[in-house]
């Protein structure tokens, strides 16, 4: 008998620590009432029209759907819309971009187009409010400088707008000095998709273990992992907003909608 509640009390601990760890922000979340909607992934690009350009994003605008976007430093510092560490695939280049200044990379065209690569104060004076944006914030350390500086341009914008990221560092910085702002955790399965790097962390981010430092208000996941028990909890039990990536056919699309899931969505019309 006493073993029996020994067992029981231990099962209810780990409980305890496991939803501690995994819950998203509990109590005075942020408004995500303009931000729930489907997101153009890269903006509304095509074979003539590149990701991450201000063309695309002017299409997306069009067409009235919500951005999501890229954003990294550059070498001197500035900020700008990019999703690759390197420029090869959208430049033809074999240089990172961060080793680039803003001056060096915008002498660089998008795959041959006559379209550069913005920067996010660019993208903002496009967009305008007239959609909501989905800012991701690329960057695998604890180095959140890159936080700081785009709180600093965000603080003076008009529109709609939430951040995300897979690194929970950088939303906790969020939620450490920009509190109202919405924030969202990206998830997929870091050891399924065999990401290099270490395997407890990616145990961690996977489960989202590392909740706890981000508190997010939305989860947006692979569209392959929704089964997931803590992707279920976050928003089922807890009711964090819920939005799936990246969604490439319609069939994707309605089965999101069905279950009441938000898309970040390419290379269809919803």
């Amino acid at each position: 008998m006493l073993v029996a509640l020994v067992i029981m009390l231990l099962i209810i601990i780990a409980a305890v620590i496991y939803i501690s760890l995994i819950m998203p922000r509990a109590i005075d979340g942020a408004d995500m009432d303009l931000l729930c909607c489907d997101y153009a992934h890269r903006g509304l690009w095509n074979e003539k029209v590149p990701e991450n350009s201000l063309a695309a994003f002017e299409l997306a605008v069009r067409a009235g759907y919500g951005i999501e976007l890229d954003i990294q430093l550059t070498r001197d510092g500035r900020i700008v819309v990019f999703h690759d560490v390197t420029l090869r695939r959208m430049c033809g280049v074999d240089r990172r971009l961060c080793d680039l200044t803003l001056a060096e990379l915008k002498t660089l065209r998008l795959l041959g187009t006559n379209q550069q690569i913005p920067t996010l104060i660019e993208a903002l004076q496009l967009v305008d409010g007239r959609v909501p944006l989905l800012i991701e914030l690329k960057g695998d350390d604890i180095d959140t400088t890159l936080c700081s500086r785009v709180a600093k341009i965000l603080d003076n914008y008009g529109g709609a707008f939430c951040v995300e990221s897979f690194n929970p560092m950088m939303l906790s910085w969020f939620k450490n000095y920009r509190p109202r702002y919405a924030r969202g955790q990206l998830v997929t399965d870091f050891i399924k998709e065999k990401r290099r790097g270490n395997k407890l962390l990616s145990f961690l981010l996977s489960h989202m273990l590392l909740n706890f430092l981000s508190r997010p208000d939305f989860i947006a996941i692979h569209k392959k992992y929704q089964s997931k028990f803590s992707f279920k909890m976050c928003t089922g039990l807890f009711r964090a907003k819920a939005f799936v990536w990246t969604v490439r056919h319609p069939k994707e699309y309605m089965d999101a909608h069905r279950s009441g899931k938000y898309t970040i969505f390419e290379k269809i019309n919803p």
